[in-house]
């Protein structure tokens, strides 16, 4: 069955978060080919933080950060680094491993990386099919917009290691899936699988 013919069967709502998931795609291959324009948006963004607060402007909610607008001046000093990369293939195996995870967590409401049913991120790829060379995984909790999920995970707020940012600068991946869902208490999450290859 082709991905026209899925997308046609699909729920209206199944179809909208595959529609984010390939947009958040989309956004992570935007931030690696042209990261300085990825930076840009970031510079838009610091400009709506109070101490460790910030403000979305279509928006009433306060969101709290651990480290307030110091991890954004330092994202943005990354990017205007960073040199420009290829863009990620989707993985439509990937996206599959992926989803398992946004499905179960989107029912119990967990977070992380190991799910109580799905397993942990090696045992759900490996279900879908054979990874080459790595394997790697980011999850965004809260936002709907693909730009402000990617943002966030290139920020990594209060994640010393910075593993989401690497993972999406990483030269060891050529593909990813997404797939995106509700959260019970978050709104909205999305998991991204990488692999340097997949079949």
């Amino acid at each position: 069955m082709s991905v026209c013919m899925v997308l046609a069967l699909a729920t209206p709502a199944v179809a909208l978060e595959q529609n984010l998931a390939r947009r958040v795609l989309a956004e992570i291959n935007l931030a690696r080919s042209e990261p300085r324009i990825f930076a840009g948006f970031l510079r838009e963004f610091r400009g709506q933080f109070r101490g460790k607060y910030y403000q979305l402007p279509d928006s009433t909610t306060r969101v709290q950060t651990s480290e307030g607008v110091k991890a954004v001046y330092e994202a943005i000093k990354f990017l205007d680094r960073q040199k420009k990369m290829p863009p990620l293939s989707w993985s439509g195996g990937l996206a599959l491993a992926a989803a398992e995870l946004a499905v179960e967590q989107g029912r119990s409401g967990d977070t992380g990386h190991v799910g109580r049913q799905s397993r942990g991120m090696r045992e759900r790829i490996e279900r879908h099919g054979q990874w080459e060379k790595s394997i790697a995984e980011n999850i965004g909790y809260g936002p709907e917009n693909p730009r402000k999920m990617v943002m966030q995970l290139i920020i990594d707020d209060g994640v010393p290691s910075r593993g989401h940012r690497k993972n999406t600068f990483s030269t060891a991946f050529n593909v990813a899936g997404v797939a995106c869902g509700p959260h019970p208490y978050f709104g909205n999450m999305c998991v991204i699988d990488f692999a340097g290859g997949f079949r």
